[in-house]
Protein backbone atom coordinates (compact mmCIF):
# COMPACT_ATOMS: atom_id res chain seq x y z
CA UNK A 1 0.00 0.00 0.00
CA UNK A 2 1.58 3.25 -1.14
CA UNK A 3 0.25 6.64 1.28
CA UNK A 4 1.05 9.57 -0.78
CA UNK A 5 -1.91 12.26 -0.27
CA UNK A 6 -4.67 12.84 -2.50
CA UNK A 7 -2.91 15.80 -4.21
CA UNK A 8 -0.41 13.92 -5.16
CA UNK A 9 -1.62 10.65 -5.77
CA UNK A 10 -4.67 11.71 -8.26
CA UNK A 11 -4.65 14.67 -10.58
CA UNK A 12 -8.69 14.63 -10.84
CA UNK A 13 -11.55 12.68 -9.05
CA UNK A 14 -14.68 11.54 -11.00
CA UNK A 15 -17.87 10.29 -8.86
CA UNK A 16 -19.92 8.02 -11.30
CA UNK A 17 -23.24 7.00 -10.37
CA UNK A 18 -26.66 6.59 -11.22
CA UNK A 19 -29.30 9.50 -10.74
CA UNK A 20 -32.14 7.67 -11.06
CA UNK A 21 -30.92 5.89 -7.77
CA UNK A 22 -31.82 8.20 -4.68
CA UNK A 23 -29.44 6.45 -2.53
CA UNK A 24 -26.61 6.86 -5.28
CA UNK A 25 -27.56 10.30 -5.68
CA UNK A 26 -27.62 11.34 -2.03
CA UNK A 27 -24.14 10.00 -1.20
CA UNK A 28 -22.75 11.15 -4.55
CA UNK A 29 -23.18 14.44 -3.51
CA UNK A 30 -22.14 13.78 0.50
CA UNK A 31 -18.83 12.55 -0.74
CA UNK A 32 -18.28 15.68 -3.69
CA UNK A 33 -19.17 18.30 -0.70
CA UNK A 34 -17.02 16.52 2.03
CA UNK A 35 -13.88 16.18 -0.65
CA UNK A 36 -14.86 19.57 -2.24
CA UNK A 37 -14.04 20.92 1.48
CA UNK A 38 -11.13 18.44 2.57
CA UNK A 39 -9.51 18.71 -1.43
CA UNK A 40 -10.08 21.99 -2.34
CA UNK A 41 -7.17 21.58 -4.39
CA UNK A 42 -8.07 18.50 -6.79
CA UNK A 43 -10.77 18.82 -9.50
CA UNK A 44 -13.62 17.06 -8.27
CA UNK A 45 -17.09 16.30 -10.56
CA UNK A 46 -20.06 14.45 -10.80
CA UNK A 47 -20.65 11.86 -13.34
CA UNK A 48 -24.59 10.48 -13.62
CA UNK A 49 -24.95 8.28 -16.06
CA UNK A 50 -27.41 7.89 -18.85
CA UNK A 51 -27.98 4.45 -19.76
CA UNK A 52 -26.74 1.28 -19.15
CA UNK A 53 -22.96 0.91 -19.75
CA UNK A 54 -22.32 4.57 -19.67
CA UNK A 55 -20.42 4.19 -16.59
CA UNK A 56 -18.01 1.80 -18.62
CA UNK A 57 -17.61 4.47 -21.47
CA UNK A 58 -17.14 7.55 -18.90
CA UNK A 59 -14.30 5.67 -17.32
CA UNK A 60 -12.76 4.97 -20.39
CA UNK A 61 -12.92 8.66 -21.56
CA UNK A 62 -11.83 9.97 -17.82
CA UNK A 63 -8.31 11.83 -18.98
CA UNK A 64 -6.11 12.98 -16.93
CA UNK A 65 -2.46 10.77 -16.35
CA UNK A 66 -3.66 10.27 -12.64
CA UNK A 67 -7.15 10.43 -12.57
CA UNK A 68 -9.34 8.42 -9.47
CA UNK A 69 -12.98 6.51 -10.60
CA UNK A 70 -14.88 6.30 -7.55
CA UNK A 71 -18.54 4.04 -8.83
CA UNK A 72 -21.60 5.46 -6.10
CA UNK A 73 -23.15 1.91 -7.09
CA UNK A 74 -23.79 -1.67 -6.28
CA UNK A 75 -21.23 -4.22 -7.85
CA UNK A 76 -22.59 -3.68 -11.19
CA UNK A 77 -22.13 -0.29 -11.76
CA UNK A 78 -18.40 -0.93 -10.17
CA UNK A 79 -17.80 -3.69 -12.90
CA UNK A 80 -18.52 -0.76 -15.92
CA UNK A 81 -16.16 1.61 -14.31
CA UNK A 82 -13.61 -1.23 -13.58
CA UNK A 83 -13.65 -2.66 -16.94
CA UNK A 84 -13.57 1.14 -18.72
CA UNK A 85 -10.32 1.71 -16.65
CA UNK A 86 -8.98 -1.26 -18.12
CA UNK A 87 -10.22 -0.58 -21.81
CA UNK A 88 -8.27 2.58 -20.94
CA UNK A 89 -5.16 0.84 -20.02
CA UNK A 90 -5.72 0.53 -16.08
CA UNK A 91 -3.81 3.29 -15.21
CA UNK A 92 -6.68 4.76 -12.96
CA UNK A 93 -7.25 4.40 -9.21
CA UNK A 94 -10.66 2.81 -8.96
CA UNK A 95 -13.05 2.59 -5.70
CA UNK A 96 -16.35 2.11 -5.08
CA UNK A 97 -18.99 3.57 -2.03
CA UNK A 98 -21.72 0.89 -2.29
CA UNK A 99 -24.89 2.33 -3.35
CA UNK A 100 -26.41 -0.49 -4.74
CA UNK A 101 -28.76 -3.81 -3.64
CA UNK A 102 -25.48 -6.17 -3.27
CA UNK A 103 -21.97 -4.11 -2.56
CA UNK A 104 -20.30 -7.30 -2.09
CA UNK A 105 -16.89 -5.84 -3.38
CA UNK A 106 -16.71 -2.96 -1.26
CA UNK A 107 -18.15 -5.70 2.11
CA UNK A 108 -15.47 -7.95 1.17
CA UNK A 109 -12.68 -5.61 0.49
CA UNK A 110 -13.13 -2.62 2.97
CA UNK A 111 -10.34 -1.62 5.15
CA UNK A 112 -11.75 2.17 6.18
CA UNK A 113 -13.92 4.97 5.32
CA UNK A 114 -13.68 5.69 1.59
CA UNK A 115 -14.12 8.90 2.09
CA UNK A 116 -10.40 8.95 4.49
CA UNK A 117 -9.04 6.80 2.31
CA UNK A 118 -9.03 8.71 -0.65
CA UNK A 119 -7.66 12.19 1.20
CA UNK A 120 -4.87 9.77 2.29
CA UNK A 121 -4.28 8.77 -1.46
CA UNK A 122 -3.67 5.50 0.13
CA UNK A 123 -2.98 3.29 -3.15
CA UNK A 124 -3.15 -0.62 -3.23
CA UNK A 125 -3.20 -3.68 -6.17
CA UNK A 126 -5.99 -5.94 -5.92
CA UNK A 127 -6.42 -8.73 -8.52
CA UNK A 128 -9.32 -9.18 -11.19
CA UNK A 129 -10.89 -11.88 -12.74
CA UNK A 130 -10.48 -11.74 -17.11
CA UNK A 131 -13.50 -13.90 -18.76
CA UNK A 132 -12.77 -14.74 -22.32
CA UNK A 133 -15.97 -16.24 -24.35
CA UNK A 134 -15.11 -17.78 -27.66
CA UNK A 135 -12.10 -18.04 -29.90
CA UNK A 136 -10.73 -16.34 -32.66
CA UNK A 137 -12.37 -13.20 -33.86
CA UNK A 138 -16.20 -13.46 -32.24
CA UNK A 139 -14.83 -13.87 -29.28
CA UNK A 140 -15.36 -11.58 -25.93
CA UNK A 141 -13.68 -10.67 -22.92
CA UNK A 142 -14.77 -8.30 -19.73
CA UNK A 143 -13.13 -8.54 -16.11
CA UNK A 144 -14.42 -8.88 -12.85
CA UNK A 145 -13.84 -7.28 -9.42
CA UNK A 146 -15.41 -10.02 -7.59
CA UNK A 147 -16.62 -13.46 -8.85
CA UNK A 148 -18.05 -15.35 -12.53
CA UNK A 149 -20.91 -17.40 -11.44
CA UNK A 150 -22.66 -19.91 -13.88
CA UNK A 151 -25.69 -21.65 -13.00
CA UNK A 152 -27.48 -21.50 -9.53
CA UNK A 153 -25.76 -17.85 -9.05
CA UNK A 154 -27.63 -16.07 -11.86
CA UNK A 155 -30.78 -17.66 -10.13
CA UNK A 156 -29.70 -16.42 -6.94
CA UNK A 157 -29.26 -13.19 -8.27
CA UNK A 158 -32.75 -13.28 -9.57
CA UNK A 159 -34.56 -14.18 -6.49
CA UNK A 160 -32.39 -12.03 -4.15
CA UNK A 161 -33.18 -9.25 -6.54
CA UNK A 162 -37.18 -9.59 -6.01
CA UNK A 163 -36.66 -10.62 -1.89
CA UNK A 164 -36.28 -8.35 0.77
CA UNK A 165 -33.26 -6.95 2.47
CA UNK A 166 -32.42 -9.20 5.50
CA UNK A 167 -30.15 -12.48 5.73
CA UNK A 168 -32.99 -14.69 6.22
CA UNK A 169 -34.98 -13.03 4.01
CA UNK A 170 -32.27 -13.45 1.31
CA UNK A 171 -32.36 -17.59 2.04
CA UNK A 172 -36.14 -17.70 1.32
CA UNK A 173 -35.52 -15.75 -1.33
CA UNK A 174 -32.92 -18.42 -2.69
CA UNK A 175 -35.15 -21.03 -1.78
CA UNK A 176 -38.05 -19.22 -3.91
CA UNK A 177 -35.80 -19.54 -7.08
CA UNK A 178 -35.00 -22.91 -6.50
CA UNK A 179 -37.76 -24.70 -8.57
CA UNK A 180 -36.79 -23.57 -11.46
CA UNK A 181 -33.20 -24.43 -11.69
CA UNK A 182 -31.74 -26.83 -14.33
CA UNK A 183 -28.23 -28.27 -14.32
CA UNK A 184 -25.93 -26.84 -16.23
CA UNK A 185 -23.15 -29.37 -18.16
CA UNK A 186 -19.37 -28.28 -18.99
CA UNK A 187 -16.78 -30.35 -21.22
CA UNK A 188 -13.68 -30.01 -19.01
CA UNK A 189 -9.76 -29.66 -21.19
CA UNK A 190 -9.49 -33.21 -20.70
CA UNK A 191 -12.81 -34.68 -22.97
CA UNK A 192 -14.60 -35.21 -19.57
CA UNK A 193 -18.10 -34.10 -18.97
CA UNK A 194 -19.52 -32.60 -15.70
CA UNK A 195 -23.19 -32.09 -14.31
CA UNK A 196 -23.34 -28.99 -12.19
CA UNK A 197 -25.46 -27.34 -9.97
CA UNK A 198 -23.15 -24.05 -9.54
CA UNK A 199 -19.84 -23.17 -11.05
CA UNK A 200 -18.52 -20.00 -8.80
CA UNK A 201 -15.42 -18.46 -9.40
CA UNK A 202 -14.61 -15.99 -7.01
CA UNK A 203 -12.24 -13.24 -6.06
CA UNK A 204 -13.38 -12.23 -2.89
CA UNK A 205 -15.07 -14.58 0.09
CA UNK A 206 -18.40 -13.36 -0.10
CA UNK A 207 -21.49 -12.50 -2.67
CA UNK A 208 -24.49 -11.86 -2.56
CA UNK A 209 -24.80 -9.76 0.49
CA UNK A 210 -24.83 -12.42 3.01
CA UNK A 211 -23.15 -15.64 1.22
CA UNK A 212 -20.03 -16.28 2.99
CA UNK A 213 -17.85 -18.28 0.44
CA UNK A 214 -14.59 -19.31 1.56
CA UNK A 215 -12.53 -18.67 5.04
CA UNK A 216 -9.68 -17.83 2.28
CA UNK A 217 -9.91 -15.79 -0.61
CA UNK A 218 -7.13 -13.24 -0.32
CA UNK A 219 -7.94 -10.90 -3.97
CA UNK A 220 -4.11 -9.93 -4.62
CA UNK A 221 -2.28 -13.45 -4.42
CA UNK A 222 -2.81 -14.20 -8.37
CA UNK A 223 -5.22 -16.74 -7.50
CA UNK A 224 -8.98 -17.36 -6.97
CA UNK A 225 -11.39 -19.83 -5.47
CA UNK A 226 -13.59 -22.22 -7.38
CA UNK A 227 -17.18 -23.53 -5.07
CA UNK A 228 -18.17 -26.42 -7.43
CA UNK A 229 -21.15 -28.14 -7.16
CA UNK A 230 -22.25 -30.97 -8.87
CA UNK A 231 -25.79 -31.43 -9.25
CA UNK A 232 -27.64 -33.19 -6.51
CA UNK A 233 -31.25 -33.11 -4.89
CA UNK A 234 -32.62 -29.29 -4.56
CA UNK A 235 -32.58 -29.89 -0.51
CA UNK A 236 -28.83 -30.34 -0.98
CA UNK A 237 -28.48 -27.13 -2.44
CA UNK A 238 -30.42 -25.67 0.20
CA UNK A 239 -28.75 -27.01 2.92
CA UNK A 240 -25.42 -25.27 0.98
CA UNK A 241 -27.30 -21.80 1.03
CA UNK A 242 -28.02 -22.16 4.52
CA UNK A 243 -24.26 -23.12 5.57
CA UNK A 244 -23.07 -19.78 3.67
CA UNK A 245 -25.61 -17.47 5.16
CA UNK A 246 -24.74 -18.39 8.72
CA UNK A 247 -21.51 -20.24 9.37
CA UNK A 248 -20.07 -20.44 5.65
CA UNK A 249 -18.38 -22.41 3.64
CA UNK A 250 -15.10 -24.36 3.80
CA UNK A 251 -11.94 -23.40 2.67
CA UNK A 252 -12.14 -23.65 -1.13
CA UNK A 253 -9.67 -24.99 -4.14
CA UNK A 254 -7.84 -21.99 -5.19
CA UNK A 255 -6.20 -21.56 -9.11
CA UNK A 256 -5.06 -19.33 -11.22
CA UNK A 257 -7.23 -19.78 -13.77
CA UNK A 258 -9.87 -22.29 -15.18
CA UNK A 259 -11.21 -22.98 -18.52
CA UNK A 260 -14.67 -25.16 -19.71
CA UNK A 261 -16.98 -25.43 -22.47
CA UNK A 262 -20.19 -25.27 -22.61
CA UNK A 263 -22.02 -28.46 -23.57
CA UNK A 264 -25.19 -26.26 -24.14
CA UNK A 265 -26.52 -23.03 -23.45
CA UNK A 266 -26.05 -21.83 -19.55
CA UNK A 267 -26.81 -18.39 -18.20
CA UNK A 268 -23.54 -16.33 -16.85
CA UNK A 269 -23.47 -13.80 -13.55
CA UNK A 270 -20.42 -11.58 -13.85
CA UNK A 271 -20.08 -9.27 -10.51
CA UNK A 272 -24.04 -9.45 -10.51
CA UNK A 273 -24.80 -8.66 -14.21
CA UNK A 274 -26.80 -11.41 -16.35
CA UNK A 275 -25.80 -12.31 -19.67
CA UNK A 276 -25.78 -15.91 -21.22
CA UNK A 277 -22.94 -18.24 -22.93
CA UNK A 278 -24.26 -19.88 -26.35
CA UNK A 279 -23.66 -23.74 -26.75
CA UNK A 280 -20.23 -25.10 -27.57
CA UNK A 281 -18.42 -22.17 -26.40
CA UNK A 282 -14.75 -22.69 -24.81
CA UNK A 283 -14.78 -20.47 -21.70
CA UNK A 284 -11.43 -19.08 -19.72
CA UNK A 285 -11.60 -17.19 -16.43
CA UNK A 286 -7.77 -15.73 -15.27
CA UNK A 287 -6.65 -14.39 -12.42
CA UNK A 288 -5.15 -10.53 -13.92
CA UNK A 289 -2.99 -10.25 -10.75
CA UNK A 290 -2.94 -7.16 -9.14
CA UNK A 291 -4.30 -5.22 -12.08
CA UNK A 292 -6.37 -3.28 -10.28
CA UNK A 293 -5.19 -0.09 -8.54
CA UNK A 294 -7.84 0.93 -5.78
CA UNK A 295 -8.19 2.22 -2.40
CA UNK A 296 -10.75 2.51 0.60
Amino acid sequence: MTRRGAAEAFDRILLVYNPSSPDAARLAKELRAELGARLPAVPLGLYPTAFPGHGRALARAAGGSRPLLVSISGDGGYNDVVNGAMDAGGTAVCAVMGAGNANDHRRSTRTLPLAEAIVRGEVRRMDLLRLTVGEGPRAWSRHAHSYVGFGLTPLMAIGIEEGVKGRFAELLSVARALPALAPIEITRPDGARAVLDSLILANIARIAKYGRLSEAGYPEDGRFEVLLLPHAAKWRIGLMALRAVTVGLRAQESVPSYSFTSTEAIPLQIDGELMDVGAGTPVLVESAHQALATLG
